[in-house]
């Protein structure tokens, strides 16, 4: 398949900067796979859709402080963007501007915190090794928001989910921001088992692809979780899996494809992929040419996925992190 074929023009006025509170009241559109049927609702009807026996899964991921603004020796400003953790404070890591740093460059981020550039890399990333632990690092970050997001209203807090636990991504997983703990309780009272998982959210999940066909993109590793007893639950549900983003049904589905609980995945889904264990996606409105909406098509079939965003762009909906969701049934 062709990326022009995932690619469609977004207003400006439609990508969210600040999302709407209570979480819970953004809109929800609910796309029914079978017939095409689309509904437009509020989030918290999405109790409606849920029986008792269902599984909701999350992910309980945590983002981390990851955005690091530091000065070189000679004084030039420096941004430091943590990617992955490679070994005991050696990370791998985006820098502004790039094409000042060279191996060996050191970039001082607080009176006893600093850096130096000990590699490059082909993709343009660097390893960079600081003197500081990961909590020191916390201390001189910023929770980073994504660049589409402008807005000085803004709020760091409000990009985490109200269950985050597990520091170790470097973006949201944004379907689950539009949860409130009202809300989750309201869904396990329904006799739905709520379920978390972890895939250290990546920049790569969001960059638009640039192969002209879209089976050549290749997908950095991400770092998943699952804990035992969520598998066997998993293992012996007797009604839906509602998957609660693509970072949840890339964790789910690398478990399927491996067989291992906890590893590393490059799994990229695209159409034709055939899904062995999500039955339902909550997602939000991704980017054009981003793995994200090929995920969706795959899911959902490429034609409804368009059909379903220009239905949302006519009814006012807002787009990207902060948002509104989808349901695909």
């Amino acid at each position: 398949m062709k990326l022009e074929d995932f690619d469609y023009e977004v207003p400006k006025e439609a990508i969210a900067q600040v999302p709407v509170h209570p979480r819970d009241s953004a809109k929800l559109m609910v796309i029914h796979r079978g017939n095409e049927k689309i509904e437009h609702k509020i989030f918290r009807d999405v109790v409606d859709y849920l029986k008792e026996g269902d599984l909701l899964v999350l992910n309980e991921t945590k983002v981390i402080k990851a955005r690091l603004l530091g000065k070189k020796t000679t004084g030039a400003r420096v941004e430091v963007f943590l990617l992955k953790k490679i070994e005991n404070r050696v990370w791998q890591t985006l820098v502004r501007p790039g094409g000042k740093v060279k191996e060996g460059t050191e970039v001082v981020f607080s009176k006893s915190i600093h850096g130096r550039c000990v590699r490059h890399l082909n993709d343009g990333t660097r390893y960079f090794e600081f003197n500081a632990d990961d909590k020191e690092l916390e201390s001189v970050g910023e929770v980073p928001l994504p660049p589409y997001i402008t807005s000085r209203e803004s709020r760091p807090e409000d990009y985490q989910t109200v269950f985050a636990k597990v520091p170790g991504s470097v973006a949201a997983p944004t379907a689950g921001l539009h949860f409130t703990k009202e809300l989750l309780e309201k869904i396990e009272r329904k006799g739905v088992k709520i379920l978390k998982v972890r895939l250290d959210v990546g920049l790569d999940t969001f960059k638009p692809i640039e192969e002209e066909n879209i089976e050549e993109h290749k997908m950095h590793t991400e770092f998943y979780r699952i804990e035992d007893e969520v598998a066997e639950e998993i293992r012996k549900r007797k009604g839906r899996l509602f998957a609660v983003g693509t970072t949840v049904v890339r964790t789910l589905e690398s478990w399927a494809k491996s067989g291992k609980l906890s590893d590393y995945t490059s799994l990229y889904i695209y159409p034709p992929y055939r899904f062995k264990v999500v039955d339902a996606l909550i997602t939000n409105f991704h980017i054009p040419r981003s793995s994200l909406i090929v995920l969706v098509s795959a899911f959902a079939g490429r034609e409804l996925v368009m059909k379903a965003y220009k239905n949302a762009l006519d009814n006012g909906y807002r787009f990207f992190s902060f948002g509104d969701a989808c349901l695909f049934l």
